[in-house]
């Protein structure tokens, strides 16, 4: 999905849920990682983080765009615009918009390594120097078994 299939996309949130239209631009932002997007008041354009436009669930992507779309009309209409107040907490409501984003997936490095004596696994996420370091049942050599990736999800 580009900026301007973005910018589409909203308007379509903007008219059907809100009955209103948005006339400014929406933007992916891959520097956002704890957020899902994020409302500019000084020129109204809306950034989403790109995580979640590549997720396969897009129920998600539609949950933050209506939530930037109640900061966007409400701050427009002279309401109150921000998370604590009433009139956001009303709308967000009333049009189904997510209150928090959801936890991001990231992808994690797993590398194995093993004892070369007893057969020890040790996972770990950072290399380790092997000259250095030794098994710390019998004390005999590591050897790198595995390089992979795991998915932990960020909380």
């Amino acid at each position: 999905m580009t900026d301007q299939e973005l910018t589409h996309y909203v308007q379509q949130v903007s008219q059907k849920y809100f009955q209103r239209p948005f006339r400014h631009q929406a933007n992916f932002n891959r520097r956002l990682k704890t957020t899902g997007g994020r409302y500019h008041l000084t020129d109204h354009h809306i950034d989403i983080n790109l995580r979640f436009a590549e997720d396969s669930d897009k129920s998600i992507l539609l949950g933050i765009v209506k939530h930037e779309l109640c900061h966007y009309h409400l701050h427009l209409a002279g309401g109150g615009y921000r998370h604590r107040d009433r009139d956001f907490k009303q709308w967000l409501v009333a049009v189904g918009g997510s209150r928090y984003a959801p936890a991001p997936i990231r992808v994690a490095p797993e590398i194995q390594y093993q004892c070369q004596q007893c057969g020890q696994k040790y996972l770990r996420r950072r290399h380790l120097n092997t000259q250095r370091y030794v098994c710390s049942k019998c004390g005999g050599h590591l050897q790198l078994v595995q390089q992979g990736r795991i998915q932990k999800c960020d909380k």
